[in-house]
């Protein structure tokens, strides 16, 4: 397994992203740079990022495999890497009778996946009004997109403090975001932004930790706020915006408590206080 290395103009990572390009075999292929494996239910993988993909921090695209029948298995996987990195990295968890993921957990560097180059999303900065203070909230691989959001200069530019609330069932599954953030302040191209800016704030529901409980709970109980000594106990709509991305029933219990403090749902078409990532539930 090779170091973890988070900044895509990284030598090692230029290297795999710039070797010469192969034949490909699959329609919108692209080709995987990386795999790293946190536990036995999440992975990481890197690919090739195709020269016509435009996208927004926070959006997501189709990738898949092709099916025992030969037609595409194809899901919705937000962009794990910033706009401006020349790959692609995401984030999966491993079902092991997933159509999709019980194959997609076992590629490797060389392999190749499809790649439907249309993004989309509502996680992206765009569909929020001006504020000053960012929440991330996520479980488990919903902390994908903020991944992409937290190296992009443009979420510190916009907002004085951005806070990231993520929570898992054991401390292992925390590694990837908490990785990804103890490297961002000595990051060469992300860190001058980030500063003091950011704060992480990972809990977990199982395994005793530092913080332990839901965002929910944490959220509504006030703890998250007296734990980073922000002073208020809940969100201002006039300063405080939201981002959201977990299973239904988080994103249906988040979306109450923030329509509760007086903030509205947004989107591309009409920005708002928060907006929630709906495409990864059923």
């Amino acid at each position: 397994m090779r170091p973890v290395a988070w900044n895509s103009m990284n030598q090692q990572t230029a290297v795999t992203d710039s070797a010469a390009p192969r034949t490909k075999t699959l329609p919108d292929a692209q080709t995987v740079t990386e795999v790293r494996h946190y536990t036995d239910r999440l992975f990481y993988f890197r690919t090739t990022r195709p020269r016509s993909l435009r996208f927004r921090s926070g959006e997501f695209v189709m990738i898949g495999l092709p099916g025992e029948n030969g037609k595409p298995i194809m899901r919705a996987y937000s962009i794990a890497s910033p706009s401006w990195d020349d790959g692609l990295d995401f984030y999966s968890i491993k079902v092991q009778d997933g159509p999709l993921t019980s194959r997609l957990q076992h590629i490797k560097e060389g392999d190749e996946i499809i790649l439907r180059p249309k993004p989309v999303g509502t996680l992206v900065l765009d569909a929020l009004l001006p504020g000053k203070r960012l929440w991330f909230l996520a479980t488990g691989t919903g902390i994908a997109p903020f991944a992409s959001l937290m190296r992009d200069p443009e979420t510190y530019e916009q907002y004085d403090e951005v806070i990231m609330m993520h929570t898992c069932r054991e401390v292992a599954e925390l590694d990837f975001g908490r990785q990804l953030i103890e490297s961002l302040p000595e990051d060469p191209l992300i860190g001058e932004f980030v500063g003091d800016k950011l704060k992480y704030y990972p809990t977990t529901t199982r395994e005793e930790s530092k913080w332990m409980g839901r965002v929910t709970d944490n959220l509504t109980s006030g703890k998250v706020f007296r734990d980073l000594g922000l002073g208020a106990e809940q969100m201002d709509p006039a300063t405080d915006r939201a981002m959201v991305c977990g299973s239904l029933d988080f994103n249906k219990d988040v979306m109450a408590i923030m329509e509760g403090w007086g903030l509205r749902e947004g989107a591309n078409s009409e920005p708002a206080e928060y907006v929630v990532e709906k495409a990864f539930v059923g």
